[in-house]
């Protein structure tokens, strides 16, 4: 279109929009479902707005850009966001995860970062906006969509807090502010959620690490139970492979600027490099800060796990159960200590604790699993059976606990 065409008829320009409007609703559905599969894919599940734009709205950009067209000199600019779907995410580190995502999925025209280059004095919102062709089998009958594509804008929920919030006060206001104290408040604003952002994202990259030291932490200790308990089931009664007692460390790493969250990342890092003992003496340093009961409770937990690598039954048992103390839904921890009484042979013991975490956690595998065992071992082979058929409701194709029911079995002569 030229610069000096015309303005079209409003007329005829509302009538193919209202004979479009059906076929667009469908084709925005469809990207939706298109985009949230993408991103469902990639472990992404954000919240979705969407809109068609309005016809009034629509003719006023495009009447719009035909106007700052002629005064540039230029072709008129397109209306690209007629079709629009918004993503909204909890933290700023999924944002570059979801314009990754969909690049691989759809052909995108267009990328801009909106606010990027904006200073910290400045108050508009922050987002990124994309362009998606739409694929060849939706572009049928859309002749009013020039060029073919849908818009998303993706930002996180505090960056779409603040721009529908911005689009009131200043997009659609006739009035905006211009007084200085009034736009350094807008800007606080602005800066204040921009910071939320930044301190969500932190709290999440930490949880993040803690979450997989925890994971990591988890697997030696189970690791540990297959070694003592399962060797004389599965293994030939292979024993476990002697291992260094190492030493304790210099007490170097203790400081003032140490949070407690600090010292127990620490710990678990310590923990799953297999250096228990001063995984250890980062435990009780911890509990020597008379923390909280359900944080002594966690560290006792982790203390305990850590004796119980170490071979420090009694220790460990000791810190399950002031775990128990503290916190008497910690099934774990009764079970913990259930493993540890049937390394020491104790099974009727073990049995007890393996029911008190049954009785928290009724559909707990491993209890179930390892209470099995204790009966097999006390030759209450009956007992064992039942709990293997219960246990294999749980994880029927569970190789261990098929061959526990098997030896249980042969031990019935059935």
């Amino acid at each position: 279109m030229e610069p000096t065409e015309t303005i079209p008829s409003r007329t005829a320009l509302e009538r193919e929009y209202r004979a479009a409007l059906p076929r667009l609703e469908r084709v925005l559905s469809e990207m939706i479902s298109r985009v949230r599969a993408r991103l469902e894919l990639t472990g992404l599940f954000p919240a979705y707005k969407q809109r068609i734009k309005s016809f009034n709205s629509y003719f006023s950009k495009r009447v719009k850009f035909m106007r700052e067209a002629v005064s540039a000199g230029t072709r008129p600019l397109p209306v690209t966001d007629v079709l629009a779907v918004r993503v909204i995410c909890p933290f700023i580190g999924d944002l570059q995860r979801v314009e990754d995502a969909l690049a691989a999925e759809f052909t995108i025209r267009e990328v801009e970062h909106k606010g990027s280059q904006s200073s910290f004095k400045e108050f508009g919102y922050q987002s990124t906006h994309l362009l998606l062709e739409l694929p060849e089998d939706l572009r049928d009958g859309l002749e009013l969509l020039e060029p073919p594509v849908c818009e998303v804008q993706v930002r996180t929920i505090l960056q779409d807090a603040w721009a529908e919030v911005e689009h009131e006060l200043v997009y659609k206001a006739e009035f905006t502010p211009f007084d200085d104290p009034m736009r350094r408040k807008l800007a606080a604003l602005n800066a204040n959620l921009t910071l939320s952002d930044m301190l969500f994202q932190e709290i999440r990259d930490y949880q993040h690490q803690l979450n997989n030291e925890l994971a990591k932490r988890r697997v030696a200790f189970f690791k540990k139970i297959e070694d003592t308990i399962d060797k004389d089931f599965y293994s030939g009664g292979k024993e476990p492979q002697a291992r260094s007692p190492g030493a304790a460390k210099d007490p170097a790493w203790l400081g003032p600027w140490k949070s407690l969250d600090d010292l127990l990342l620490e710990a678990l890092n310590a923990h799953n490099r297999g250096d228990y003992l001063h995984a250890i003496d980062i435990y009780s340093h911890i509990l020597a800060m008379n923390p909280k009961p359900e944080i002594r409770a966690l560290i006792h937990k982790h203390r305990g796990m850590a004796y119980f690598a170490e071979s420090r039954y009694d220790e460990a048992i000791e810190d399950f159960s002031t775990t128990l103390a503290h916190d008497d839904k910690a099934y774990k921890a009764a079970y913990y200590r259930g493993v540890v009484q049937s390394v020491k042979l104790n099974y009727a013991a073990a049995i007890d604790d393996f029911n008190l975490a049954l009785a928290m956690h009724p559909y707990h595998f491993y209890s179930t699993y390892r209470r099995a065992q204790a009966y097999y071992h006390l030759g209450d082979y009956p007992k064992a059976l039942a709990d293997c058929e219960e246990a294999l409701q749980l994880d029927p194709g569970n190789e261990f606990l098929k061959r526990l029911k098997k030896m249980t079995l042969a031990r019935l002569k059935m």
